[in-house]
């Protein structure tokens, strides 16, 4: 089982403290058009789609700042987590994506703008994955650096489009990552001396992180590469079982699983799949639908049987949130007008933040979309995922991030 050691309140990493968008805690009843949450602080987060981790009474995020040569850096910043004062910041490698790949006519949607890759921490060390595969493990007080692995010197890693945008994966003591080159595509390390555990694989990654989860007992960590999807044993990293999944540009939204179904979605008109793990290396397909159902880079949630997310590819300011059956891929209800944000779930309801930075609470409730508050918490374009900690509401886009507190 997911270690679950530290407060549950926390917000250890990339979707949360299990890595499957959902927090313990639960939110009261609200009446946010009589009293909207309380902005308990704004600070600005220049540049990038990097999500907010918070332990400790710590805030982490990536952004990307000049240095006094005027070159923008990859830099890891840390917030006081109720106060949002900058306690440190540490620059990482220069903030370079591969400009060249620009989404056609859509305003200020290049693909170029700064870290997607989210810190994660366990409230005394904190492993930032840049997006040239430099895994850095900083103190979490301090910012100093405690050990560091360049995975394209070390592993003879293999860079792709855009670089790299997923997040480093912790469970209990051991970090999680992707990106080496042959016997080394996969990559597991001691989080507190920084020492080797396993290598395995031959595969090309992609911009989405891998899920930790135990299907039929075997703890494993399924990696979404551009074969498709491929789970190996956290325990020394052998291959459980591995799927096919078409590879177009870019697939950047994680696998998710409930029980023994997995389910995978990518952009660029490839679709989405639902497998169920069978204790043989190949899965059983239960539904696959080409072009539909695609999950950008929006990972969606799963909850009682049903996945809730942002689907369509793009659609900018329109795409729509949507409740889809597990089982059969039926869509339940869809409400448009959301864009390519991201949800979590916290208790029973939706915290959804759109890409405009409009922060909006739904019912987790298959019946119809019910929305239960809406406020308009940043400015700039929101491609991150809002995290919950300690009854507090915490997003960013690529101007500023925000703390709302949730009364």
């Amino acid at each position: 089982m997911l270690s679950t050691s530290l407060l549950g309140a926390d917000w250890t990493q990339y979707r949360g403290i299990n890595g499957d968008g959902k927090s313990p805690e639960t939110i009261p009843q609200v009446n946010w058009a009589a009293k909207p949450p309380k902005v308990l602080w704004k600070k600005p987060t220049p540049l990038g789609f990097s999500s907010i981790s918070i332990a400790g009474g710590r805030a982490f995020t990536l952004i990307s700042e000049e240095d006094k040569a005027g070159t923008l850096l990859e830099t890891c910043v840390a917030f006081d987590a109720d106060t949002g004062e900058k306690l440190w910041s540490v620059p990482l490698k220069a903030s370079d994506y591969d400009h060249d790949g620009g989404n056609a006519g859509a305003p200020d949607n290049r693909g170029g703008d700064g870290p997607r890759s989210t810190p994660t921490t366990d409230g005394k060390l904190v492993f930032v994955y840049d997006a040239h595969m430099v895994l850095s493990c900083l103190n979490a007080a301090s910012g100093e650096l405690v050990w560091q692995h360049d995975v394209m010197d070390e592993y003879e890693g293999r860079e792709i489009k855009w670089f790299n945008a997923t997040s480093p994966l912790m469970n209990g003591d051991t970090i999680y990552v992707g990106g080496g080159g042959a016997g080394s595509s996969f990559l597991a390390f001691n989080k507190n001396s920084g020492k080797l555990l396993w290598k395995s694989g031959d595969e090309t990654i992609t911009h989405a992180t891998p899920t930790f989860t135990e299907i039929d007992g075997k703890p494993q960590v399924i990696f979404f590469v551009q074969f498709g999807l491929v789970s190996v044993s956290a325990n020394d990293g052998k291959e459980l079982w591995r799927t096919k999944f078409a590879f177009s540009v870019s697939t950047a939204a994680s696998p998710v699983v409930s029980g023994n179904d997995v389910y995978c979605s990518a952009g660029y008109g490839v679709g989405s799949l639902l497998v169920q793990v069978n204790n043989t290396v190949e899965p059983d397909e239960t539904w696959y639908k080409a072009g539909k159902l695609m999950n950008h880079w929006s990972t969606p949630l799963v909850h009682d049987g049903h996945l809730y997310g942002i689907f369509e590819f793009k659609k900018w300011g329109k795409a729509p949130l949507q409740c889809v059956e597990l089982s059969t891929g039926e869509i339940k209800w869809s409400e448009r007008n959301f864009g390519p944000g991201n949800c979590i779930l916290v208790g029973d309801k939706l915290v959804v933040l759109s890409d405009t930075g409009e922060v909006v609470l739904a019912a987790a409730s298959p019946d119809s979309y019910q929305e239960l508050g809406r406020t308009k918490a940043v400015t700039g374009k929101c491609w991150s995922t809002p995290a919950y900690s300690n009854g507090k509401i915490y997003v960013r886009s690529t101007e500023e991030a925000a703390c709302l507190e949730v009364e």
